[in-house]
């Protein structure tokens, strides 16, 4: 699955002059973890066109004060983070189009995409389009939600991507105009 500069645009408006920026690494992040049908697409699509308010944002926003909820405490332990308010929390907040958060799912993506732990070190590399279209896709894929998108089940999608249903309507509507854009019926 190829996607063009004017789909991508007509999935995400908001992303203007970011759509060229990231169009090549999206085709080959698609290409390298078998996004590789207009229904697969359109789902993902629709789901980091959501969790980066369209191509804008691949660093998750926040205060000390909201990070620290990674830093210690129960959801911090289950995302790898030391127990300890050592600012793990900031460090590994949610990067790339999907915001890959914490010490564990770093080092997860770290071992897939570089066969090392330099997003250890590195986290900021999400930052970058490459790798942050290549982080997404790369969780989309171990994630098992090809299969998911496959059938047509993207509030599940949502819930593993998010762990919950937040901004399920603006992820229902980029999935609705991503279907239409790529001709899914």
């Amino acid at each position: 699955m190829v996607i063009t500069h004017a789909q991508l645009l007509g999935v995400m408006p908001g992303a203007r002059l970011r759509a060229g920026i990231f169009l090549t690494f999206l085709n080959a992040a698609f290409a390298g973890h078998q996004i590789n049908t207009a229904r697969r697409a359109a789902a993902f699509l629709a789901q980091i066109g959501h969790e980066s308010a369209q191509l804008q944002y691949v660093r998750e926003l926040g205060s000390d004060q909201y990070l620290s909820k990674y830093d210690t405490g129960s959801l911090a332990a289950r995302l790898g983070n030391t127990p300890e308010a050592d600012g793990d929390g900031q460090m590994y907040r949610g990067r790339g189009l999907i915001q890959i958060t914490g010490r564990r799912n770093y080092m997860a993506c770290s071992q897939a995409l570089f066969g090392d732990d330099r997003l250890l070190r590195q986290p900021k590399l999400l930052e970058q389009p490459q790798w942050a279209c290549e982080s997404a896709a790369w969780f989309w894929q171990s994630n098992g939600l090809n299969e998911l998108a496959d059938k047509d089940q993207f509030t599940t999608i949502t819930r593993r991507i998010n762990g919950g249903l937040n901004g399920l309507d603006d992820r229902l509507r980029l999935w609705v105009r991503a279907k239409a854009v790529l001709c899914v019926s």
